[in-house]
C-alpha cells in the first residue's frame, strides 16, 4: 500500500481526503505557500502560525517538515522555518528538467496508449475546457480549480507511460513548478491562449503523432518561464 501511494501522491494527493491532523496541516500550509499567501522568504512562526491554523505546536512542526522535503520550506540552524525562495534560476531548471522528463513519458505513452487511456485523456481535457474559458476571471478558487483540472490533464498525458519512477519525478516538478505558475495566472506579463496550447497537444497525442505532441507540451512548459522571467530578475 506504502509503496503505490508512493508512485501516485505527487500527482493525486489532494484527490482524497487528508488522513491525519499532520496532513491536513500540510496542506493546508502548502497551498498558502502556492498561492503566495505565505510569501517566499517568509519567515514561518510556530507560535503565531498554530493558533492561525487551529493546531498544535507539534503537528505544525511536523506538517513543516513535510514541506521541507517538498523543498517548499527552508530551515537554517537555529533561524527556525522561512518559505522557500523563488528565482528565475529556479524555474529555469525546473522547466528544463520538466520538458525532458514529461516530453519522454509522453512518447511512451501515446506509443503504449489504448482505448481506456485515450477516453481518460478525452475527459480530463473536456474538464479543463471548461476552466480554461474561465481562466480570465482571476478569482483565487478559480485557480485552485483549474489547477487542480490542469494537473489532472497533465496526468492523464502520460498515464500509459511504464515507468513509475519517471510518473513520480515528474509529479514532483509539476508540483514544484506550482508557485510560479500561480504567480503567471494571477499577474499575467505576456498574452497567452491557455486553452489553445492544451488543445495542440491534446489533438496531435490523440492522432499519436509523436513529434507533434512532444513539440506542443514543450513549448507549452517554457512559456510560462518565459511569463515568469518578465517577472523575476536575472541572477547570472
Amino acid at each position: 500500500m506504502l509503496h503505490s501511494q508512493k508512485f501516485t501522491a505527487p500527482f493525486s494527493e489532494n484527490e482524497t481526503p487528508p488522513r491525519t491532523l499532520v496532513e491536513t496541516a500540510y496542506r493546508q500550509v502548502r497551498s498558502d505557500i502556492i498561492c503566495g499567501r505565505l510569501a517566499p522568504g517568509e519567515k514561518l512562526r510556530v507560535e503565531h502560525l498554530k493558533d492561525q491554523y487551529g493546531i498544535g505546536a507539534g503537528t505544525l512542526r511536523e506538517a513543516l517538515a513535510l514541506l521541507l522535503s517538498d523543498a517548499l520550506v527552508v530551515s537554517e540552524g537555529q533561524r527556525g522555518f522561512h518559505v522557500a525562495p523563488i528565482s528565475l534560476n529556479d524555474i529555469q531548471e525546473i522547466t528544463d528538467t520538466r520538458v525532458l522528463l514529461e516530453t519522454e513519458a509522453l512518447r511512451q505513452s501515446i506509443k503504449a496508449g489504448d482505448d481506456e487511456w485515450e477516453a481518460g485523456l478525452v475527459a480530463a481535457f473536456h474538464k479543463l475546457g471548461k476552466m480554461d474559458e474561465k481562466l480570465g476571471n482571476r478569482a483565487s478558487y478559480l485557480i485552485l480549480e483549474w489547477e487542480l483540472r490542469n494537473r489532472n490533464f497533465h496526468a492523464a498525458l502520460i498515464a500509459n507511460c511504464d515507468s513509475r519512477w519517471l510518473r513520480y519525478l515528474i509529479g514532483l516538478l509539476y508540483r514544484q513548478s506550482e508557485r510560479y505558475r500561480h504567480l503567471s495566472i494571477a499577474t499575467p506579463t505576456m498574452p497567452r491562449d491557455v486553452h489553445a496550447e492544451h488543445t495542440l497537444i491534446f489533438e496531435a497525442t490523440l492522432e499519436r503523432n509523436v513529434k507533434r505532441a512532444s513539440q506542443a507540451l514543450e513549448q507549452h512548459i517554457r512559456l510560462t518561464y518565459d511569463s515568469i522571467r518578465l517577472m523575476l530578475p536575472d541572477e547570472r
